[in-house]
């Protein structure tokens, strides 16, 4: 298998935790930085929690359901961005519209 991490395992499930808290936001290095180890090594104790969690995930409900569950949910999120999107559009097209007559008034 290979050697003993020098770390213990509070501290590596820790780092993986604030890692995942950064949300894709931060790269490996950043976040194993301050956590003093290097970006490989968080990254393969990543991997190594994913692949746990896919093996403890083996043992409860289907993967099928979960799947359909997060299907629905994305798509629930997806249907608000849209939503949101075209206000968003709205009120650019309104801030557009009232430059441009500042703009003729400053004339």
């Amino acid at each position: 298998m290979g050697r003993k991490s020098p770390y213990p395992e509070e501290f590596r499930n820790d780092a993986v935790a604030l890692y995942r808290a950064a949300g894709g936001k931060r790269t490996y290095a950043a976040v194993a930085a301050d956590v003093g180890v290097t970006g490989e090594t968080l990254r393969s104790w990543v991997r190594q929690a994913d692949e746990q969690a896919g093996r403890d995930h083996g043992r409860g409900e289907p993967a099928g359901e979960n799947r359909d569950e997060e299907l629905v949910r994305l798509r629930a999120e997806n249907g608000r961005l849209r939503k949101a999107e075209k206000e968003w559009e709205l009120e650019r097209e309104i801030l557009r519209r009232a430059a441009a007559y500042f703009a003729k008034e400053m004339k």
